[in-house]
């Protein structure tokens, strides 16, 4: 038996296999602090850039479901995996039935749709794991908005490891990030401008930057789902009017909150308390 929906108020939830997620929120707070706030990190079953669509898929609805029964009406994945594998079949099959008032947003879509303003050459190059990639969602929605536009893709298997394990700015990790950066400019030495296609690149970007060719554009997702998320809202009042804004933060996982806090706090510049939950 399905459980009934709170009609009233709540906050907005933002939901991530891991941690990535924490540069999405980071943004979006910063764009609109005064809205409350949700954080659902599924870490007992990251990573989710290795699994099968089927299982992104049925891990994702859960944690949806979750936050609808913590009273969010409107959630972001905040998980670019979640948001390939994902996304439209909740849209689409799901949400007429659990109820067609509330909805769920990704962040490709907000990424790509910067990018037409971006790319002088047309040739873009994308950066991101090895789920996000195979799907091929960036090509897929950047053909869509702008056909002429020549996408390439790398898959980074190695990056989110080291961005969780703190490992972002050792030196160890020179060698995963220049390879990589190296194998997609190879694929089209045209590209100027490079999408990081998952929420933990942010973290690399020192050592991005110093790797990439000179005159190459690094497009970091926060703040344009940050942007679309505020334009989304003013758009929808009917929606803006269900989320409740007394400037709070809730951080929930699905592992120990002892591990949570340890490791957000590479994402965070603040002390934060967790709840566990089980998502089922």
């Amino acid at each position: 038996m399905e459980k009934e929906l709170s009609k009233t108020a709540g906050a907005i939830g933002v939901f991530d296999s891991g941690y990535g997620g924490l540069t999405i929120l980071n943004q979006i707070r910063q764009v609109l602090p005064e809205y409350d706030y949700i954080y659902l990190g599924d870490n007992a079953r990251t990573p989710y850039g290795t699994r099968s669509f089927e299982i992104v898929y049925e891990f994702t609805l859960q944690a949806v479901n979750k936050l609808f029964e913590m009273g969010c009406h409107l959630v972001i994945l905040a998980c670019n995996t979640a948001s390939a594998k994902a996304l439209r079949s909740i849209q689409i099959n799901d949400l007429p039935n659990i109820d067609p008032n509330r909805r769920v947003l990704g962040v490709i879509r907000p990424t790509v749709e910067s990018i037409g303003s971006i790319t002088q050459s047309k040739h873009v190059g994308v950066l991101a794991t090895s789920g996000t990639i195979n799907s091929g969602s960036y090509p897929l929605e950047i053909h869509k908005l702008y056909p002429d536009i020549v996408v390439s893709g790398e898959a980074c298997p190695m990056w989110v490891p080291l961005v969780e394990n703190k490992e972002y700015d050792s030196p160890g990790a020179d060698y995963f990030v220049k390879k990589h950066i190296e194998n997609l400019i190879k694929k089209d030495t045209e590209i100027d401008t490079i999408i990081l296609g998952c929420t933990h690149y942010p973290l690399l970007l020192t050592k991005i930057n110093q790797f990439l060719p000179k005159g190459i554009t690094v497009v970091s997702q926060g703040e344009y789902v940050a942007e679309s998320l505020k334009s989304y809202l003013r758009r929808h009042p009917e929606m803006d009017t269900l989320c409740t804004k007394n400037g709070k933060c809730k951080f929930i996982t699905t592992e120990s909150e002892t591990k949570f806090s340890e490791s957000a706090s590479a994402f965070l510049n603040e002390e934060i308390s967790v709840e566990k939950v089980v998502i089922e």
